[in-house]
């Protein structure tokens, strides 16, 4: 299902007081179906997403943006990630060159491409390690 499309409604034959009623049926069922649509597509691929009851928002694939950056300003000043963060490892030199304190990346190798495969996070100042490389145990 897919979004409603304004160039499927006409208003040709319902802008006049003079406008024949028969003549603007096909041009208000064309507007209903596309009401229809809308209704039909909402929480679907291409349709709007939907907020929900709880005030979540329903979207079952991913996120889009037109920028870089998806910014989360939840009520509660808490963002609460219930999986996992998948972050996407960077080598040393693909670094952001203007990074912000705070910034956390997942470093493959470092800049004398030794291998690290280790988190890491910008100080403000500094590209900096987590510091406990102690193993988890297995379950």
């Amino acid at each position: 299902m897919t979004w409603g499309n304004s160039s499927n409604v006409s208003t040709s034959n319902l802008n006049n007081d003079t406008d024949s009623p028969a003549a603007a049926r096909p041009d208000l069922k064309s507007a209903l179906d596309e009401l229809s649509n809308v209704i039909d597509g909402l929480g679907t691929l291409g349709g709007a997403v939907k907020l929900e009851t709880d005030g979540k928002i329903f979207a079952d694939q991913g996120i889009k943006t037109s920028s870089t950056d998806i910014n989360l300003e939840p009520n509660t000043g808490m963002v609460n990630i219930t999986s996992f963060i998948n972050l996407a490892p960077v080598a040393y030199a693909s670094l952001p060159a203007s990074p912000a304190n705070g910034d956390v990346a997942f470093l493959t190798t470092d800049g004398a491409s030794a291998s690290k495969n280790k988190p890491i996070y910008h100080n403000g100042t500094d590209w900096k390690y987590f510091n406990d490389d102690s193993t988890v145990a297995a379950s």
